[in-house]
C-alpha cells in the first residue's frame, strides 16, 4: 500500500508542476501581429472535410502577453473548427505566448451546402475583446455536388466491392444505375470508389461537366459498354481529383485511373482534361484492327504517378492530343495493336523523381511466369503510326521501339519531332531506331527546339522559336487543339505556334 501511495503523490506532484506557469505576462494589448489577414480555405464539396490550414499568431513585443479570449465571431453554430496551440475548439480563454514568440492557429471546415445561403461562407476569429479586439477574416467556396457512393453491407458496414466477369473483385465501388448514366454539368460529379459501366450500357458526360475523384477511385468501362464525353472547346469535361485545395493542383496519384476493360467499344473522348491519377487512362481491350476503341481527340492528360495511357493491345485513332508528365511514360502502347495518332503533343517532364522510360514507349510483347520460368509473347502490332507529333521531355530518349521477333511490327513515324540523345550509344544495333537509314521514318526532326511556352506548368503550346513551325504535313485536322486554323503552313504537335510576349 506505501508503494501505491507514494506512486500517487508522484504523479500528483509531476501534474501540478506540469501545469505551472514560470513566467509572468501582461494582458493582451491589441498589438498581435498574423501571418495572413485572411485565411482562404479554397473550395470544399458539401459534407467534405477541408484540409487543415494555419494561422501564426505573432507576440513581438518583449513583454510576454495572455489573450483573454480566442473565439469565432459565429460561436458554437460556426462551421470551422480550432486548434490553438494543441487544443481544439472554437472558444479559448487565456492564451499565454511568450515574448518574441508565437503560437498557431490551425483550421479546418466541414459545410453542408443544404444548410448555408450563401455559397461564399465566411466568419472570423476574434482574438481579444473591448477596445484590443483583433480580428482574422475566414473564406471559403462551398460547391453542391452530385455524390456516386459504394454500397454497405446494412450489417456488418462492410463497402461493396465490384463483381466483374461473374468474379468478385478487391475494387472497392458499383455500376451505375440507368439514372446515373449521364453526368451533366449541373451541379460536379464526386465518386468515391469504381463507379462501373455494365456490358451494353453507355455513359454520357456532357460538355462542361467537371467529375472528382477519391483516392483509390475512377472509371471503369465494362466488356461491351461505352464511354461518350462530349465536351467542347468552351466547355470542357474536367476529371481530377475531390481535392480542390490550391495546395493539391499539381499532386500526381489522387485517384485512380478511367480504365477501359477489355471489350469495351466505341469509346470517344473529346475537349477534356485529365489531371493528377495514377495512369490517366488504362485501356485494357483486345481491339480491332479496323474500328478504335478509343477515338481521343482534343485532349489533354497531365501529371499523373504512372502513366499518362497505358494501352494494352488495343485501338486508338487520336488527334489534337497533349501527354504531358507521368512517372512512368506518357503512352505506353504495349502488347501490339493499333494505334494512330496526329499532331500530338508527348512532353514528359517529370520532376517527382527518376524517370526510367521514355515519354513514348511502343512494343509488341508481355512478360509472365508460369512453373518458375519467364514466359515472353508477342502480339502483333498492326500499326504504330504517328504523325506531325513531338515526342519530348527532360530525359535524353523520349521514343522508344521495343521489338521481339515472332510477331507483325508495323510504324511510321512521319514530319515528327523526336527527342533522341543516345549519348551510351545503348540502341546503337537497334534498327528500329535507326533514324537515318529505317524507311519507317519520314521528315524527322531529330533533338529541335520545342520551345515550349512553361514545360514545367504543363503548358505545352510552341513559341516563335520552335523547330516545330511548318514542318508538319497537311492532314484533315484543320483546327490545332486550341480552334486555331492549320490548312496553311501546319505546325508540328497539338498547337500552332504564337508570339510570346
Amino acid at each position: 500500500m506505501r508503494y501505491i501511495i507514494t506512486s500517487i503523490i508522484c504523479i500528483a506532484l509531476i501534474t501540478v508542476s506540469s501545469c505551472r506557469k514560470d513566467f509572468s505576462t501582461i494582458p493582451s494589448f491589441g498589438s498581435l501581429e498574423f501571418s495572413k489577414d485572411t485565411v482562404f480555405l479554397d473550395t470544399v464539396f458539401t459534407n467534405i472535410g477541408s484540409a487543415t490550414y494555419n494561422l501564426k499568431v505573432y507576440n513581438r513585443s518583449n513583454k510576454s502577453i495572455t489573450i483573454p479570449k480566442i473565439a469565432l465571431e459565429n460561436g458554437t453554430t460556426s462551421n470551422y473548427r480550432l486548434n490553438v496551440d494543441g487544443i481544439p475548439g472554437k472558444t479559448f480563454n487565456d492564451i499565454d505566448i511568450l515574448a518574441n514568440d508565437s503560437v498557431y492557429v490551425f483550421i479546418e471546415t466541414t459545410i453542408n451546402a443544404s444548410n448555408i445561403i450563401n455559397p461564399l461562407y465566411t466568419d472570423k476569429i476574434l482574438f481579444d475583446n473591448g477596445s484590443n479586439q483583433q480580428e482574422v477574416d475566414l473564406v471559403t467556396l462551398v460547391q453542391d455536388a452530385n455524390f456516386i457512393y459504394p454500397g454497405k453491407d446494412p450489417i456488418t458496414m462492410k463497402i461493396d466491392s465490384l463483381t466483374i466477369n461473374g468474379e468478385p473483385t478487391n475494387i472497392k465501388g458499383r455500376f451505375l444505375t440507368d439514372s446515373e448514366l449521364t453526368f451533366t454539368n449541373t451541379k460536379p460529379t464526386v465518386i468515391y470508389g469504381y463507379a462501373a459501366v455494365s456490358s451494353n450500357k453507355t455513359l454520357t458526360i456532357e460538355a462542361g461537366a467537371r467529375i472528382h475523384f477519391h483516392d483509390n477511385s475512377g472509371l471503369i468501362i465494362d466488356d461491351k459498354a461505352t464511354l461518350k464525353v462530349n465536351g467542347t472547346l468552351t466547355e470542357k469535361v474536367i476529371f481530377e481529383s475531390d481535392r480542390l485545395e490550391h495546395g493539391f493542383d499539381k499532386v500526381p496519384g489522387q485517384w485512380g485511373t478511367i480504365w477501359m476493360r477489355a471489350g469495351s467499344k466505341e469509346n470517344e473522348i473529346n475537349f477534356a482534361e485529365i489531371r493528377n491519377g495514377v495512369i490517366g487512362v488504362l485501356i485494357d481491350s483486345i481491339g480491332s484492327t479496323t474500328t478504335p476503341t478509343l477515338k481521343l481527340q482534343n485532349t489533354e492528360i497531365y501529371n499523373h504517378s504512372n502513366y499518362g495511357i497505358l494501352a494494352r493491345e488495343t485501338n486508338i485513332e487520336a488527334h489534337n492530343v497533349v501527354i504531358g508528365s507521368a512517372g512512368q511514360a506518357s503512352l505506353a502502347a504495349t502488347i501490339g495493336g493499333t494505334y494512330n495518332f496526329t499532331h500530338a503533343t508527348f512532353a514528359n517532364f517529370w520532376n517527382n523523381g527518376i524517370r526510367q522510360l521514355p515519354a513514348v514507349l511502343i512494343n509488341n510483347f508481355f512478360v509472365y511466369q508460369q512453373n518458375g520460368q519467364e514466359i515472353i509473347e508477342t502480339r502483333d502490332l498492326h500499326a504504330a503510326n504517328f504523325t506531325n507529333c513531338i515526342f519530348d521531355g527532360n530525359n535524353n530518349i523520349e521514343f522508344i521501339l521495343d521489338k521481339i521477333e515472332g510477331s507483325v511490327f508495323n510504324y511510321n513515324i512521319s514530319n515528327s519531332m523526336i527527342q533522341f540523345n543516345d549519348t551510351g550509344n545503348s540502341f546503337a544495333d537497334n534498327t528500329e531506331l535507326n533514324f537515318d537509314t529505317n524507311s519507317n521514318y519520314d521528315n524527322i526532326i531529330l533533338n529541335g527546339i520545342s520551345n515550349f511556352r512553361n514545360s514545367q506548368n504543363e503548358d505545352f503550346i510552341i513559341g516563335q522559336d520552335s523547330d516545330a513551325i511548318g514542318k508538319a504535313k497537311t492532314t484533315s485536322i484543320a483546327l490545332d487543339i486550341l480552334g486555331v486554323n492549320r490548312t496553311t503552313n501546319p505546325d508540328i504537335g497539338a498547337f500552332q505556334h504564337i508570339i510570346f510576349e
